[in-house]
């Protein structure tokens, strides 16, 4: 499993067991408001000696409709809050977390009058070369 499959893949498992809506990993084609998307990190190759690197960045969006984005703000907050504490083992391929942190956060009103949210954390993953 790539490192971007792993990291994608245990945001979606951490975000789905905490939120209180829907969680994907691609934008629903169908699907009720409010929900949240873990987006494609964006990955480049930081190697040393002995192991496999990648750093970047991955983001998690958050849509709702309403008139004013209370219910987007605490999910927001529950974002940054489950990535923030996601375990060092993500769990598949043997890719661990060298390190994660929130680089910026927004929410604001989309054209179709619904709200839009976007938090992107900064991320290095590793593993032991085999």
């Amino acid at each position: 499993m790539s490192a971007r499959e792993a990291l994608q893949a245990a945001l979606v498992a951490h975000l789905k067991a905490a939120a209180p809506t829907a969680v994907y990993d691609a934008p629903p084609v169908r699907g009720g408001l409010p929900y949240l998307l873990v987006d494609e990190p964006v990955l480049a190759a930081n190697d040393a000696a002995g192991l496999l690197g990648r750093f970047g960045t991955v983001s998690v969006q958050g849509r709702d409709a309403g008139e004013r984005p209370a219910r987007l703000r605490l999910l927001v907050g529950l974002v940054e809050d489950v990535v923030e504490a996601l375990p060092a083992d993500l769990g598949a391929g043997g890719w661990r977390l060298g390190g994660l942190r929130l680089t910026r956060s927004r929410i604001a009103r989309a054209k179709n009058n619904e709200w839009w949210a976007m938090s992107e954390f900064a991320v290095q993953v590793y593993r032991a070369d085999s």
